[in-house]
This record gives structure tokens, C-alpha cells and sequence, in this order.
């Protein structure tokens, strides 16, 4: 069924409704989103796909993004962040969007309706079959991601779909398909609205669960990020300070020891121990402070 274009019976009269009246209103139907993504016929499926790009990662493969409009924009976002939340490289999670990065901020005209772009995109980026590839597309039948999704599975990869319709058409290109349903827009056919938040919530559990499950966090901090402004350097230095207990100037002092590295200075401290070690047991545990601070205490 095509939800995303069908008209939202609680909004009809909304162009005569008061200000106060309207933001209720999307406000109301916003809340409808996050309870349908917690049913087991979104979290099974992502379960798998997320257990797919960890083993990508971890055999060097990459995460592709790929979609049109509102959809790629997401995909482009969660990508970018990435970057200086986890500390990894650009090319790890990469979003592609039908018409380049023009399409970022203006429509390209016929982009997203072509039946190759999307093969072309992936090619042009070298993908290979230790990659996994997520199509997006709220309508679910976007002739780009499908053209994407086909090119994946010719090469190999482990492929995925999110989209906001039943029985959309590029859940028969993924491994893993998810069809998140969150019912009518506000504004008929806006999926820039309960579509996009259904999208972006998705994409933030794929990429944080996967980034947890590599090792780039201890406990609930981001002990990998990239301290690349005034901000983050303090947020690294607090960091550091609380997975440890150690005192605010301490932590300054190991976060320069470390050189600006929170997870090499954490480990310094728990396990008591200097830089080029604390790098060795990183490195045997991959990337794992727990881990290494459990093969640390074992012998």
C-alpha cells in the first residue's frame, strides 16, 4: 500500500487551523513514528543488517548509503557524522544521493528516475563485495536506489532497504528489507516529515549499534571522537575524566600524553600503564577497552 502519498484524514482542515492548533497537530502525528519502528518486522531485519556491517567493517568492507531527495540528504547526514563522533574515516560510511552533491541543496532535475546513476555511483566509488549497500527511499520504488541496490547484488554485498510503503519495490533488492510504516504525512506526499524521522531514526540505530559493536565507545561515551573544536576537546578531556575518575587537570594531562587520543589515555589509566602499550593492547583487542582491560587482568 502506498501510505506515503495517501491523504491524513486528521489534517484536512489544517490550512484553517491556528498556529497553536497546526503544531499540535504534527506534533501529534510525530509521535506516531518511533512506536512503529519497535515492532519485531523492523527490529528483526535490522538486527541482521546491522550484524552485516559490522562483519563488513571488520573484514575492511564499507557502508553505502544510497537515495534521492530527502532520503539521500539523511543518508549524507548520518555518514558525515560519523567522521567526528566515532573518529573513523570519510570513506567508512558513505551516503550517495541521485544528482551528486548538487542534489544536497537543489533538486536535479530527472536524477532519481534514472534506471543507471545509481550502478554508476557505486562503480565510479569502487564497491566491492566486502561492502553492504542500504537503498533508501520513502516511496519505495525510486528507480536510482533500485538501479543501486541491483549493482550491489550483482558485486556481491550484503544489501538493505528502508522505505515507508508495504510491499515497496526495492525490498526485493535487499537481503534485509524494512518497511518502516508510519501512516500519511501532514501535508500529502511531504516525506520529508513522518517519513524522513522514521529514516533518520533508523539510520542513527544502524550506524551507532554498528559503531558500539567495533569498539568505539566504552561504556555509553564516545571514546573514539575527533576533538576538532574547542568543544569536542573539552567533551574529550570529560571523557576521559569519567570513564576513569581521575580529576579534571589529570585528564588534561593524559588527553596531551595520549596525544588527544581519549581511548589510548583511558586505558593508560585503568590498566596503569604508557602510551605505546595502551596502543598494543588496543590494537590486539581490536579497538575493545573492556577487552583489553579483560586480557590486561587475565594474566
Amino acid at each position: 500500500m502506498n501510505y506515503t502519498e495517501m491523504r491524513n484524514p486528521n489534517t484536512s482542515e489544517i490550512d484553517q487551523l491556528s498556529t497553536e492548533y497546526v503544531l499540535k497537530l504534527i506534533n501529534e502525528e510525530d509521535q506516531k513514528v518511533a512506536p512503529a519502528l519497535a515492532t519485531p518486522q523492523i527490529i528483526q531485519p535490522l538486527t541482521g543488517l546491522v550484524d552485516s556491517v559490522v562483519t563488513a567493517f571488520q573484514a575492511g568492507g564499507r557502508l553505502f548509503y544510497i537515495g534521492a531527495g530527502t532520503s539521500g540528504r539523511l543518508g549524507i547526514l548520518d555518514a558525515s557524522e560519523c567522521v567526528p563522533t566515532f573518529g573513523v574515516s570519510p570513506s567508512l560510511v558513505q551516503g550517495l544521493i541521485a544528482g551528486g552533491s548538487t542534489a544536497i541543496t537543489h533538486a536535479v532535475e530527472g536524477a532519481e528516475d534514472s534506471t543507471t546513476l545509481g550502478a554508476e555511483d557505486l562503480k565510479a566509488h569502487g564497491l566491492t563485495n566486502k561492502d553492504v549497500v542500504i537503498g533508501l527511499a520513502a516511496s519505495g520504488r525510486t528507480p536510482y536506489v533500485i538501479s543501486g541496490l541491483k549493482f550491489a547484488q550483482a558485486t556481491g554485498c550484503v544489501t538493505g532497504a528502508i522505505s515507508c510503503n508495504s510491499d515497496a519495490l526495492i525490498s526485493q533488492y535487499a537481503n534485509y528489507p524494512i518497511e518502516a510504516i508510519v501512516g500519511p504525512e501532514i501535508l500529502t506526499g511531504s516525506t520529508r516529515m513522518k517519513a524522513g524521522t522514521a529514516q533518520k531514526l533508523l539510520l542513527n540505530m544502524i550506524s551507532t549499534t554498528a559503531m558500539i559493536k567495533i569498539g568505539k565507545t566504552y561504556s555509553n561515551l564516545m571514546v573514539d571522537l575527533q576533538p576538532t573544536n574547542s568543544k569536542l576537546v573539552d567533551r574529550a578531556q570529560r571523557i576521559i575524566a569519567e570513564a576513569t575518575g581521575v580529576s579534571k587537570t589529570e585528564a588534561h594531562q593524559y588527553y596531551l600524553a595520549s596525544h588527544r587520543r581519549p581511548k589510548v589515555a583511558i586505558l593508560m589509566i585503568l590498566a596503569q600503564i604508557d602510551e605505546k602499550a595502551a596502543e598494543n593492547q588496543l590494537t590486539d583487542a581490536h579497538g575493545r577497552i573492556a577487552d583489553s582491560l579483560s586480557r590486561i587482568n587475565a594474566n
